[in-house]
């Protein structure tokens, strides 16, 4: 009888870095884009456009490091609060600390001997492990670092602006608008799919919902351009 290996290939362990890429990259496009779409629209010419967009890119590049720094580091400050009362208490009451282990697999399905039994040896392997994992939902899969968030959505907010930024550059200067709009839908449809297709889900639906919000900014700004513009003074 042949042996059958069985491999799995799971995505969850990607969130941390995949959250913060996608982030990063899609408001890179649709922030840069928007905004050379509205200055474009205001009758500025294409040095006026491509300087305000190469702000945005600067400013929006430091701006999502430093919101992602904050943001994942408030959440690795709550988790390391979690886990010092954790070890706080398993070193006081190891004995209820055991005890609620034991409820939460008996919750989950278990029989009460069992569950205990489970609850014994996870705790005699690694106590604070098993209480932060099992009890708390912390587990290093699916945390993000600090520093690791905020330099990959600093580097994919610079690359997705980048691409506003080239169509701005190389389109007719009367058509910078139209043609913007354009490529960034196409950049947006793909990098949706593309982040659908990393993450495991579904490449038209994560195209479709990132593209759909691209039209609504762009839209948006657009009309500001336009009511605000130069031409109406």
């Amino acid at each position: 009888m042949s042996r059958l290996s069985h491999s799995e290939v799971h995505m969850v362990h990607r969130i941390g870095w995949l959250r913060a890429a996608v982030m990063g990259a899609n408001d890179g496009i649709l922030s840069t884009s928007s905004l050379v779409v509205g200055v474009a629209a205001a009758g500025s010419g294409r040095a006026e456009v491509l300087i305000a967009g190469l702000a945005g890119l600067v400013a929006g590049a430091m701006s999502m490091a430093a919101g992602e720094y904050v943001s994942v580091s408030s959440q690795t400050d709550a988790e390391n609060a979690d886990l010092a009362r954790e070890r706080k208490e398993l070193a006081e009451m190891p004995e209820a600390e055991l005890e609620e282990l034991t409820q939460i697999y008996q919750a989950r399905g278990l029989t009460r001997g069992l569950a205990r039994q489970v609850a014994v040896q996870l705790t005699a392997h690694d106590a604070l492990g098993a209480h932060a994992r099992d009890e708390l939902g912390i587990s290093d899969t699916v945390t993000a670092h600090p520093v690791q968030a905020a330099v990959v959505s600093a580097l994919t907010f610079a690359a997705g602006a980048g691409v506003p930024l080239a169509v701005a550059l190389l389109a007719p200067p009367a058509q910078i608008t139209v043609v913007v709009a354009t490529a960034t839908l196409l950049a947006l449809a793909v990098l949706g799919g593309l982040g659908a297709t990393a993450g495991g889900a579904g490449v038209l639906r994560g195209a479709m919902r990132v593209a759909l919000w691209g039209v609504l900014a762009m839209g948006a700004t657009a009309l500001v351009g336009t009511l605000f513009g130069v031409g109406a003074g």
